[in-house]
């Protein structure tokens, strides 16, 4: 599970909460007038991307599509659904995220349902899921390969899974390769577990209960996992915590006060998680397998070292839409043991 990007605090006075149902009018709505209302209080409690926010909470509440929110702009709400999108636009307005909310957030095209248990799934995330693709093609093509569309034969792990979101979206990418799903959060197990099974993609994700890899031990005896030991992985993929505590009030709102800390914070610093995670995935990585971790913000410098060893080699980094280092790849080398590999050693 990994945090957002930061971004300014959406604190508000107690003013824009208390004139929260002034801003409504007693007479019925119509869509257009219900979200000018909607943007005008979460602007005046300087909430992010307020329109947004007002336009999917007016969806939500109404139950159409944004086509025909414009479309049909003039259309009166109910009594029941106007008391619904207030209500809704109160708590975005208190700081509570839309989307728990709405209880759904896109990812690679798939709607995922989001409870407080998880972070919310971010877009920067998506590059994770690009990177992998590139990087497995990639290593197709140099050793000669046909390419393998489907997954077939292959083994993914996804380290931290909270929603689900890598998994699924590697799933839908290779709908044959066995994917394992581990969280130390069994409520976010439960969660991702659901999103797989409503999306069409449980039959081929394990979900395991894992601090790291702690828990990949006990995959060899279930007749999903490999018959052999340990468990071996073609691409093994995170996105961890990785802000640091003292970072914290710089969070926002919504961020710091609704999401939850196990999957925020990776210690003081926010980077101490990563050099366990990549010393055990060099032990759990195939010969040629590939590492596609996301980064904090400022994460790069301290973990690019930790790949400094025989263990690894083609490291690449792979900066996000607002040129920010955001991915970190790198490929398992063929010939390093596990003495090679560097500290980290168990979580």
């Amino acid at each position: 599970m990994a945090p957002p990007l930061h971004k300014p605090d959406s604190t508000h006075n107690g003013n824009s909460e208390r004139n929260a149902k002034s801003a409504f009018p007693s007479a019925p709505m119509d869509i257009r007038t219900a979200l000018k209302l909607g943007i005008a209080q979460l602007r005046g409690a300087h909430v992010a991307a307020d329109t947004l926010a007002a336009e999917l909470l007016l969806l939500h509440a109404i139950g159409r599509s944004r086509t025909s929110l414009y479309a049909h702009a003039e259309d009166p709400l109910t009594e029941a659904e106007s008391q619904t999108y207030l209500r809704l636009i109160e708590q975005r307005a208190s700081g509570i995220p839309t989307q728990h909310l709405t209880g759904k957030q896109e990812f690679w095209g798939l709607e995922f349902e989001v409870t407080p248990e998880v972070l919310i799934p971010r877009p920067e995330t998506e590059h994770v899921i690009e990177v992998a693709l590139d990087r497995l093609a990639l290593r197709d093509l140099r050793s000669k390969h046909l390419q393998n569309m489907t997954g077939e034969g292959l083994f993914f792990a996804d380290i931290g899974t909270g929603s689900g979101c890598i998994a699924v979206a590697l799933a839908k990418e290779f709908p044959a390769a066995q994917i394992f799903a581990l969280d130390v959060s069994a409520a976010a197990l439960a969660v991702a577990r659901s999103n797989a099974t409503r999306l069409g993609f449980a039959d081929n994700i394990q979900f395991v209960e894992s601090d790291l890899f702690a828990g990949v031990s006990s995959l060899s005896s279930l007749p999903f996992a490999a018959r052999h030991s340990p468990l071996l992985f073609d691409l093994i993929a995170s996105n961890p915590p990785y802000i640091g505590r003292r970072e914290a009030p710089t969070l926002a709102r919504e961020v710091r006060e609704h999401e939850p800390e196990i999957a925020l914070y990776g210690g003081q610093e926010g980077y101490e998680l990563y050099a366990h995670l990549v010393a055990q995935s060099a032990e759990h990585l195939k010969p040629g397998g590939i590492l596609v971790l996301e980064l904090g913000h400022d994460s790069l410098p301290a973990v690019r070292p930790l790949f400094d060893t025989p263990a690894w080699t083609n490291i690449g980094v792979t900066n996000d839409l607002a040129s920010i280092p955001r991915v970190l790849s790198a490929e398992r080398t063929f010939h390093a043991s596990v003495s090679d590999i560097g500290g980290g050693g168990q979580s």
